[in-house]
């Protein structure tokens, strides 16, 4: 079993874990096949992590599992828009940590 994570990325949480249900559990070399062709920013990303977690372990990639993708909330940078008649508008731009676990397939 080995681990990688990246934090403060600057994604939201929400549109990360949509890709990660898409390959929890399935072998690794599949799933960064997969993400290669997802058009998403966190498909990248969560690649890369997964890929991290692979060489981690020293493994290769078909020889081991995605056991759990986690994507937590992290700190929220708030700004503020100028609007008409002196108003401001709040901006929330969200950051996320993502926490990759994979283990040798049996």
């Amino acid at each position: 079993m080995s681990t990688a994570k990246l934090k403060f990325i600057r994604l939201s949480s929400l549109k990360a874990r949509l890709v990660a249900k898409e390959i929890q559990g399935m072998n690794a070399e599949l799933a960064l096949a997969k993400m290669e062709f997802m058009p998403n920013k966190a498909a990248r990303l969560i690649a890369k992590v997964v890929a991290s977690a692979i060489a981690n372990g020293g493994y290769d990639a078909n020889e081991v599992v995605i056991s759990s993708v986690r994507i937590d909330k992290g700190p929220v940078l708030k700004r503020f828009k100028a609007r008409a008649r002196g108003m401001g508008t709040r901006i929330i731009k969200p950051t996320s940590h993502i926490f990759v676990e994979v283990t040798k397939e049996q």
